[in-house]
């Protein structure tokens, strides 16, 4: 075996030696789980509008009072103390708020009870932080309570209808009457909406608060899906039924149509757009009579903004970006005083910022470059400048810049080798820096927003390092490995005692999903100490990012269009084959899992190349596109009805009878998003084929799969079957 000629395939991109001596303590899965390894963060702060200042949600344990308190950007000191629920008669404890635009009032939400991903309900207050008065604003769990921009009024959802609240006088004006579980939803996303486009509020005030725009969806057409939720002993004699509309790749999708309702005359008038499936985003200018829309085709490679005048309704289309593939939609489009606008796009073949006027037409480009802008900050009226982060100093990277509106004077303001991410003050006089690296656990500094220049420094992790270097850690190697004719980013951890006369197993972890990242010059999380554990057990660990992931161009990351799991399961299996050239590599020993579109990979992997693959873990696996949701399917896939043969050539169930090694199958019983239908198709797929494996379901979980012990039990679970098949 020619071990030179293969180092020769991995290029090594630095090798991050962390800081940290080895001992003889090993980690524990009860550590890792019972929050041992907890970072120091930043809590959830908030810029007030002078830019001086920001604040911040605290709780006195011993006073046993919920405050928000004011703390100076500069001197990171505590000003004063904004309120308290000691304010508020009553109430003795909130759970979240969020302030009016003039920073007068404040909505406080208790009891917040989860119902999907992203939404929640419950009972909320609208506080007046001079006179400390306290208003219920529905006496009924309510979603999404938004101030109109003067803070005079809140609208808000309730059983699928909306509602306007006016404060002073507090009269309730219904703004619909048509809601009704599993039929019309007014106001807010349904569940396909919530979980891919990412949002739940669907109605926006305008600048002058006599406008209120909103999406309506009527789900009648929408399949249904149930699920049996059994709840803890005792709590219920027979399992209770959870029913919501769901609908699968090829399904009928709601029918969402966009509506303005006028505060002044209590009329609604229905807007007439050109053709389109979805409307994923609107959003007004800074014109009270401007709305913008943005609507999509099915196949989402056609996103058209459009503008609705309230004035005489008429509707106009502006801009068009359209893919191949598909268009990514986002929250980065911004308006100026002048209503042209800031925008992302992939049509150079890398995802950059662009200036358009109202009428649509490209004023500059002002990011290019083989990089990746990865977040859009915002604009600063003042100094014209662009504030993102991006990927300039590679792809497992993240640096914050900013530029000049014409495309000129790029400043770097925070590009240590590592993730850099700000959060700027509302004037961006100033901007807090998250970094972290494999080496480093976040550390929160203050800077300068016009040169990056530090102004003091504000928290670190200083702590969790020095108790980690009482541990066996191993340092976590970034690096490159050519597989199939591309350069793979790549991390490795192997055992503290490593040695090349030795033959090691693998254990491959990868997602693998469009657009994804899992090699990324961060800090441990959770499965990073996990890792730390097998790799102490004798275990060589390995994530690689094959085609079909984010950040290193559109053509990489749109490779897989039309054939989810064909390139991803290619680039897995070889470099497998790759790293068991490896003399200190046991060939025939190696392994993969993964979670929800890793656990789809995972099951393909041992299934399609048992000749590499001897075991494998899937956690929430997809085993056939056509059980999962319209919008994430079909963006890369089309519906089933035209291209039925891409979703059944790499369906873990089409290949169950090729299962030859040990195979583990997870899946939580009360999983919203990817059903355990997957799992239990999958399962009658392996028993008729005769095929022994190991399989648990977690009754009541949903995709996350955790709540008590459920953590740590699952990945008990998992070591053990690391251990005796690997």
């Amino acid at each position: 075996m020619n071990t030179p000629k293969i180092l020769a395939q991995i290029i090594l991109l630095f090798l991050v030696i962390q800081p940290f001596h080895a001992q003889d303590k090993n980690i524990t899965l009860e550590e890792i789980w019972g929050g041992a390894f907890q970072t120091e963060g930043m809590q959830s702060l908030q810029s007030l509008s002078n830019g001086q200042e920001y604040i911040v949600q605290e709780y006195d344990r011993q006073k046993g009072e919920m405050k928000v308190v004011v703390y100076s950007y500069e001197t990171g000191k505590e000003v004063r103390t904004l309120f308290s629920s000691n304010d508020m008669r009553g109430l003795n404890f909130f759970q979240n708020f969020e302030m009016s635009e003039d920073e007068s009032k404040a909505i406080i939400g208790t009891d917040v009870q989860p119902i999907f991903r992203r939404s929640t309900k419950g009972i909320f207050y609208a506080f007046d932080i001079q006179k400390k008065e306290l208003q219920l604003i529905d006496d009924e769990p309510i979603q999404q309570p938004t101030f109109s921009p003067d803070a005079s009024k809140v609208a808000y959802v309730k059983e699928n209808n909306i509602y306007v609240r006016d404060l002073s006088s507090n009269k309730k004006t219904q703004v619909t009457s048509d809601g009704k579980k599993n039929e019309i939803i007014n106001g807010v996303t349904d569940w396909v909406y919530e979980e891919e486009f990412a949002f739940v509020r669907a109605f926006q005030w305008n600048s002058a608060g006599n406008q209120i725009a909103f999406l309506r969806f009527d789900e009648t057409k929408v399949p249904e899906f149930s699920m049996d939720l059994f709840g803890s002993y005792g709590q219920h004699l027979y399992p209770q039924q959870e029913v919501f509309k769901y609908p699968k790749a090829g399904d009928p999708n709601a029918k969402v149509s966009l509506h303005v309702y006028h505060l002044d005359n209590e009329e609604k008038k229905d807007i007439q757009l050109e053709d389109y499936e979805y409307i994923p985003r609107i959003k007004w200018t800074k014109e009270s009579h401007l709305l913008s829309v943005q609507s999509m085709n099915r196949h989402q490679n056609e996103l058209h903004l459009q503008l609705v005048n309230t004035r005489d309704f008429s509707v106009k289309t502006i801009f068009k970006d359209t893919d191949e593939a598909y268009v990514d939609v986002t929250d980065y489009l911004t308006f100026l005083e002048d209503n042209s606008f800031i925008w992302t796009s992939e049509k150079d073949g890398w995802n950059h910022l662009y200036h358009y006027s109202i009428e649509g037409k490209l004023k500059n480009q002002l990011t290019s470059g083989n990089w990746e802008v990865t977040k859009y900050y915002g604009y600063d009226q003042q100094s014209k400048r662009i504030f993102y982060q991006s990927t300039e100093n590679g792809s497992v990277n993240r640096g914050v810049y900013s530029v000049k509106l014409n495309g000129k004077g790029k400043n770097e303001l925070a590009t240590e080798m590592g993730t850099n991410s700000a959060s700027f003050s509302s004037d961006f006089t100033y901007f807090i820096n998250t970094f972290q690296s494999n080496a480093t656990a976040p550390t929160y500094t203050l800077h300068l927003a016009k040169n990056g220049n530090l102004v003091r420094a504000i928290k670190d992790n200083k702590k969790l390092e020095n108790k980690l270097s009482d541990y066996q850690l191993s340092p976590k190697e970034i690096s490159q490995i050519e597989v199939n004719g591309e350069m793979l980013n790549m991390w490795m951890v192997k055992p503290n005692d490593f040695s090349e006369d030795k033959a090691y197993p693998v254990f491959m972890s990868q997602y693998s999903g469009p657009g994804s990242q899992s090699v990324s010059n961060t800090f441990f999380g959770a499965n990073d100490y996990w890792y730390q554990m097998l790799a102490n057990q004798g275990y060589i660990v390995v994530c690689i990012d094959g085609r079909g992931t984010g950040y290193k161009g559109r053509d990489f990351k749109k490779v897989t269009q039309l054939e989810l799991g064909k390139y991803e399961l290619e680039d897995q299996a070889e470099a497998a084959r790759v790293l068991g050239k490896f003399d200190w590599i046991d060939q025939d020993r190696i392994g993969i899992w993964g979670w929800s579109y890793g656990g789809f990979m995972a099951s393909n992997a041992i299934l399609q190349h048992a000749d590499v693959f001897s075991t494998a873990i899937a956690v929430a696996p997809v085993t056939s596109w056509r059980f999962y949701d319209t919008i994430y399917t079909e963006r890369y896939m089309t519906t089933p009805q035209e291209n039925a043969k891409g979703y059944d050539k790499n369906s873990p169930i089409t290949h169950a009878s090729k299962l030859e090694g040990n195979y583990l199958l997870i899946h939580g019983g009360g999983d919203d998003n990817v059903h355990v239908q997957n799992t239990m198709i999958m399962v009658d797929a392996l028993v008729q084929a005769n095929k022994q494996f190991d399989w648990r379901i977690y009754p009541d979980k949903n995709h996350g799969i955790y709540g008590g012990n459920t953590r740590l039990h699952l990945y008990t679970l998992m070591t053990n079957f690391i251990l005796e098949n690997l």
